[in-house]
């Protein structure tokens, strides 16, 4: 482990044109529970599966359920930035890494000061009302009773991205960044939901380095693969 470690900071130190993409593994040391994993969301026990909550089809059918279980999992708030969050923008404030590019809702790297980060699906810190788009902040849905109401009555939606719902524009911005990159390190994802584990398909340049626990789809596309949390790894960086 530690001859890979000392690989990783030879990749790092040699590149100057790094791309971070990251998956819910990255805010696990913040408290957040990711979604595949054995304790994760999709795997616990609900009347119906943890997707339906999080569908456009619950939301505009069965608001309140679906702000039941979006207020009672989706709350991260209180969460601060870890070790993950705060190295990335030390390498973006060395001008080595260009873009951060997360499938988190969390809003952590802003947290930890990160500048370019592409979110590939939303924020809770965004919400707007879809009647007339009134802006809300995201304590004001969370703190609200039941079915959270805009001034003009309406619903007010958070701003992620939920299933049967396209991505963002951000998503062919990270599509840029990866495909011009010379080093892409992709961490804490399993790399098994699309599209936005296709955007690993873009990337041309020198060194794909893959850290997570459990193996992936790509590894066999890596320069490097480090199977281990992100905190262990980024506190060996630092040593």
């Amino acid at each position: 482990m530690n001859d890979k470690i000392e690989k990783l900071k030879e990749i790092i130190d040699k590149s100057d044109n790094i791309v971070f993409f990251g998956g819910a593994g990255v805010s696990t040391e913040s408290g957040i529970k990711d979604f595949r994993s054995k304790e994760g969301l999709y795997n616990q026990k609900f009347d119906r599966p943890a997707e339906y909550y999080l569908s456009s089809q619950c939301f505009y059918l069965d608001p309140e359920v679906f702000f039941n279980f979006y207020k009672k999992n989706m709350n991260c708030l209180n969460a601060k930035p870890n070790i993950t969050h705060l190295y990335l923008t030390k390498l973006e404030n060395k001008n080595k890494l260009k873009a951060i590019i997360t499938q988190n809702i969390d809003g952590l790297h802003q947290k930890a000061k990160s500048k370019n980060v592409l979110e590939l699906h939303g924020t809770i810190y965004k919400n707007y009302c879809i009647k007339c788009n009134k802006k809300y902040n995201a304590e004001y849905i969370f703190n609200s009773k039941d079915i959270p109401r805009c001034t003009c009555g309406g619903i007010i939606k958070p701003d992620v991205v939920l299933y049967g719902e396209p991505l963002p524009e951000s998503f062919n911005l990270a599509n840029k960044y990866i495909s011009e990159a010379e080093t892409l390190i992709v961490a804490g994802t399993s790399l098994t939901v699309e599209p936005a584990s296709s955007l690993v398909k873009s990337f041309n340049g020198k060194n794909l380095i893959i850290i997570n626990n459990d193996r992936t789809p790509y590894d066999h596309l890596a320069t490097l693969i480090i199977n281990d949390s992100l905190k262990n790894v980024i506190n060996k960086l630092e040593l």
